[in-house]
C-alpha cells in the first residue's frame, strides 16, 4: 500500500529540487535541510536527492529542445554545432575525473555545518564582486562563441560544485561571468553542461547503490521526479527572463542570510547534518 504522506514528502524534496538545481543557490543545502525536517534521511534519501536531479534536467532539455535539436541536426555540417558539442563535452570532463578521484573523500569531510554554511556566504560575496564588474569586461556574448578554452576553464571551475554548499549552477554562470562570458552565455553554458552532468551523477549513483533499492521505491522516485521536473521547467523560464534585465545581486544576499541560517540550524540540532 502506497504511503501518502512519504509521496507527499517525495513531491515537496522534488519541488525544493527543480527550484534551486538551476539557481545559484546550492541545490544540495537546501536538500539536507527539506530532508531533515521532512525525516528524509540516511543513504536511501541521498541516492533519491541525485536521482531526483533527472526530473530537472529533462525540463532542461524540453525548454531548450530546440537548440538542441539544431545541434545535433546540424553536427555533420556546420563547424558551429560540433564547436558546441565539443565544449560541453570538454567541460563536462573535468567534473567526471575530479569526481571519481575525489568523491568519497569530499562526502566524508566536507558535509559538515561549518563548511556549508561558508560556501554559502563566501558565494554569496563572490557574486556581489562579479556584478560589480565593469561591462567592457564581456568577450563573450553568446554560448556559440566559446572557445574550448573557455569550455574547459568552466568545466574545472564547475568542480567547486563539489563542495556542498558552492552551488553547480553558481559555480558556472558565475565563473564564467568572471571568465569573460556574458550573463545569458555563461547561463546558457551552465544549463547545457548540467545536461550530462547531472544524468551522469544520477545513473552513476543509482547503478552504485543499487543494493539499498527495490520496486517498491519506484513510486516515491517516480513522485520526485515530477514534481523535480515541473517546478524546474517553470524556474528555467523564468530565470532566462530574469537575466534580460537583472542582475544576480538578490542571491548573492540570499546565499549570506542561508549560510547564517544552515549555522544556525546546526547550532541549535533542528537539523541533522551527519553524513
Amino acid at each position: 500500500m502506497l504511503d501518502l504522506v512519504l509521496l507527499a514528502k517525495a513531491a515537496v524534496m522534488g519541488i525544493v529540487e527543480g527550484l534551486t538545481e538551476f539557481l545559484p543557490i546550492s541545490s544540495t543545502g537546501h536538500l539536507i535541510l527539506a530532508g531533515s525536517l521532512l525525516d528524509m534521511v540516511g543513504d536511501k534519501y541521498k541516492v533519491f536527492e541525485i536521482a531526483i536531479q533527472t526530473g530537472a534536467i529533462f525540463a532542461v532539455i524540453l525548454v531548450y529542445w530546440e537548440k538542441i535539436h539544431s545541434t545535433v541536426v546540424a553536427l555533420p555540417r556546420q563547424p558551429k554545432a560540433r564547436r558546441l558539442a565539443l565544449n560541453v563535452l570538454i567541460g563536462f570532463l573535468p567534473a567526471v575525473v575530479l569526481g571519481l578521484l575525489f568523491g568519497k573523500v569530499i562526502k566524508a569531510h566536507l558535509f559538515i555545518p561549518v563548511v556549508v554554511a561558508s560556501t554559502f556566504i563566501i558565494g554569496g560575496f563572490i557574486i556581489l564582486w562579479a556584478e560589480k564588474r565593469a561591462p567592457g569586461a564581456v568577450r563573450v556574448e553568446h554560448v556559440d562563441d566559446m572557445t574550448p578554452m573557455d569550455a574547459l576553464k568552466v568545466g574545472l571551475v564547475q568542480c567547486f560544485a563539489m563542495i556542498p554548499g558552492t552551488s553547480r549552477s553558481g559555480a558556472t554562470i558565475i565563473g564564467g561571468m568572471l571568465l569573460g562570458l556574458s550573463r545569458k552565455a555563461a547561463t546558457d553554458f551552465s544549463f547545457f553542461l548540467a545536461i550530462p552532468t547531472l544524468i551522469g551523477a544520477g545513473v552513476y549513483s543509482l547503478y552504485k547503490e543499487r543494493a539499498l533499492l527495490s520496486m517498491a521505491d519506484a513510486p516515491l522516485f517516480t513522485v520526485g521526479l515530477v514534481f523535480s521536473f515541473i517546478s524546474a521547467w517553470f524556474c528555467v523560464r523564468w530565470l532566462l527572463r530574469y537575466i534580460a534585465s537583472h542582475s544576480f545581486v538578490p542571491f548573492a544576499w540570499y546565499r549570506i542570510a542561508f549560510g547564517i541560517v544552515v549555522l544556525a540550524t546546526a547550532w541549535s540540532g533542528v537539523v541533522s547534518w551527519a553524513e
